[in-house]
């Protein structure tokens, strides 16, 4: 496993005040979801993704608003591509803000669990690399 380590004095860069870092959330926590170069130990140089958009987002909002009961947090981001996601891009963005690191990340862990159960979004092709 490859790791980076830096310890630092200077500043740790977080998000621009503009999506909002509430000064409430003491935890954010954040999950991308990246194309390998391999789908079922063959060679690609692409996913493809496809979904029921509007259904898509109804479940996105109603298992983040069922996961927040269970684990409060103060904002949650889902970003997911549809179409063409070439190898070492990312297919989805979730972002996660609460008070505290557990629930950050129980909501984070529980949602990526769900969204391939219950979401209508689709991975239908692996574009084999030529």
């Amino acid at each position: 496993m490859h790791l980076e380590v830096l310890l630092t004095h200077q500043p740790i860069p977080y998000p621009p005040r503009a999506w909002g870092n509430d000064p409430g959330a003491g935890a954010l926590a954040e999950f991308y979801g990246v194309v390998r170069e391999t789908e079922e130990l063959r060679p690609i140089r692409a996913l493809r993704y496809e979904a029921y958009a509007d259904m898509a987002v109804a479940e996105i909002r109603r298992i983040l608003g069922e996961l927040e009961k269970a684990h409060p947090c103060r904002r949650a981001l889902v970003l997911h591509r549809l179409g063409e996601v070439p190898v070492g891009e990312a297919a989805i963005h979730v972002r996660v803000e609460a008070a505290h690191r557990a629930e950050a990340f129980a909501l984070l862990q529980g949602f990526m669990d769900r969204l391939k159960r219950e979401v209508p979004i689709w991975k239908v092709a692996a574009i084999p690399r030529e």
